[in-house]
């Protein structure tokens, strides 16, 4: 094999623990293949080039052609590495001739989008068979690492399945969005703790669209490059999920839905007039593809009918709620500056407090973690004397910490104009922590919780002189709470 020359390599930041991973399994005498699995933008392609770089190496990325089309490809890449044009009759030939390349000296073969090389229905379970055999024949005299990576993340887990004849035969790598503390490099390091949440909340965690929207005016950047039709990310959500997905309208309609809120199953089956058993199928295709997650009340069951959905891609979330329903208004003259003014100035706020939520939520894992593993949101009913006056029928917190069952920390986040009230510490304790205590599901302690308030522009003096006189009650501005969450990096 050839040095590998990327030409990219220094711009590659991040992924310290994923590059580590594959660096162990490449000085690891293992001759299993490693299994590279994540959504499509998230960064497997720089980091398996980053690995590459400097190392013997040959890299081959399937696309969704002819199975003889392909292999001809293919075969005019490896012909310079192995002096002769092989004739490759199909996957496990392919891999035998891997193999090949490493009879001489240790080198790395990756096939990128390797699903695509692979036959639907029972076929499969053949092809699947005969590189099975390949690996048993070849792989232990061969020096070849043989790196596997997809973006169908279904079909890639497929391949680790107990019923997979390469079972036992791969070692797993996922590739998960970046961090917000992770992301710093890719974002202006001019921005103030606000504008880097907002730019984070909009841009999310996959490292594409980190890279095109992490630097100049947000504003600026999202008009150009998303919202003018000719920009790159303007219809980049639709061709991806459309690579992906068959039928795409039904999961459209159920991603524009979950744009704004999360949402219970009955809400989208009311919404969408479908039927719940319907429903369920595509609900479990996008949580497989990592779109969404669907999420419980810390301390409820796991056949709790709580549960809600949400998207978990933050510019899928974004591109569903301010793109999709305009496209065709950006595509024959809506400006994308108009647009700006008449849908994200007043609801981009909104919008972002979703992300700040989840940050917050974040934060506070990183920081109490060991005193309560267990992170999330809570949502349930009122006490049972205000729903009976129909004074007030559900309670919501959006920080709950738990120890098993014992309930350690809540906290509420106000990403708003307005400094936070001491109404939001009252209510907290007034209706809140006793509806937890009425559920029954996590144990209040006879004292209370800690308290953690989260708000983007500050709290009013009433509040700050009733934390400073309580010891469980802690106020966190931006500032801090970006600190902590940049904290995770350093440890």
């Amino acid at each position: 094999m050839e040095t590998y020359d990327w030409k990219r390599a220094e711009e590659f930041v991040n992924r310290v623990d994923d590059l580590a991973r594959v660096e162990a399994w490449w000085a690891h005498r293992t001759r299993d293949a490693m299994a590279l699995i994540g959504p499509r933008r998230v960064g497997k392609s720089w980091l398996f080039r980053r690995f590459a770089h400097g190392r013997p190496s040959v890299i081959l990325v399937a696309d969704e052609v002819l199975p003889a089309t392909q292999m001809s490809r293919f075969a005019s890449e490896l012909e310079p590495l192995l002096g002769f044009r092989p004739e490759i009759g199909g996957v496990a030939e392919l891999i035998r001739l891997l193999y090949h390349l490493g009879d001489e000296e240790k080198g790395l073969a990756v096939i990128d989008e390797f699903p695509f090389l692979l036959p639907e229905g029972r076929a499969r379970r053949g092809v699947l068979s005969e590189i099975q055999a390949v690996m048993e024949s070849h792989r232990d005299e061969s020096q070849t690492k043989l790196l596997l990576c997809g973006s169908l993340i279904g079909q890639m887990e497929g391949l680790l399945h107990a019923s997979s004849p390469i079972h036992g035969r791969l070692q797993r790598l996922d590739v998960w969005p970046v961090t917000f503390a992770e992301g710093r490099e890719l974002m202006d390091s001019a921005d103030s703790s606000e504008q880097r949440i907002t730019r984070f909340a909009i841009a999310g965690g996959m490292a594409r669209y980190l890279d095109e929207l992490g630097h100049g005016p947000i504003k600026r950047v999202v008009c150009e490059r998303v919202l003018d039709r000719r920009g790159p990310l303007f219809n980049d959500p639709r061709v991806v999920l459309e690579q992906e997905l068959r039928s795409p309208a039904t999961y459209f309609s159920i991603l524009e839905e979950l744009s704004a809120n999360a949402a219970k199953t009955e809400h989208l089956v009311e919404k969408l007039q479908l039927e719940s058993g319907a429903l369920a199928p595509y609900l479990d295709t996008l949580r497989e593809m990592r779109l969404i997650a669907t999420t419980r009340p810390v301390g409820a069951p796991a056949n709790s009918r709580k549960a809600k959905h949400w998207i978990s891609d933050g510019f899928i979330r974004f591109w569903f709620r301010f793109v999709f329903p305009d496209q065709d208004g950006l595509q024959t003259g809506l400006s994308p500056e108009d647009l700006w003014k008449a849908e994200l100035d007043p609801y981009l706020p909104d919008f972002v407090a979703g992300a700040f939520e989840e940050l917050c939520v974040r934060y506070t894992r990183i920081t109490y973690g060991a005193e309560a593993p267990s992170v999330g949101a809570w949502w349930g009913n009122s006490l049972n004397k205000h729903r009976r006056a129909n004074e007030r029928w559900t309670e919501e917190i959006d920080v709950v910490a738990a120890q098993r069952r014992n309930l350690k920390i809540v906290g509420e986040c106000k990403w708003t104009a307005g400094k936070m009230r001491k109404a939001v510490l009252d209510d907290l304790r007034t209706f809140k922590i006793p509806a937890i205590a009425q559920e029954g599901h996590l144990r209040v302690p006879a004292g209370g919780p800690r308290i953690l308030l989260f708000a983007k522009s500050g709290f009013e003096r009433a509040l700050i002189d009733a934390a400073s006189d309580d010891s469980q009650v802690g106020l966190i501005d931006l500032d801090t709470l970006v600190s902590g969450l940049d904290g995770e990096i350093e440890r």
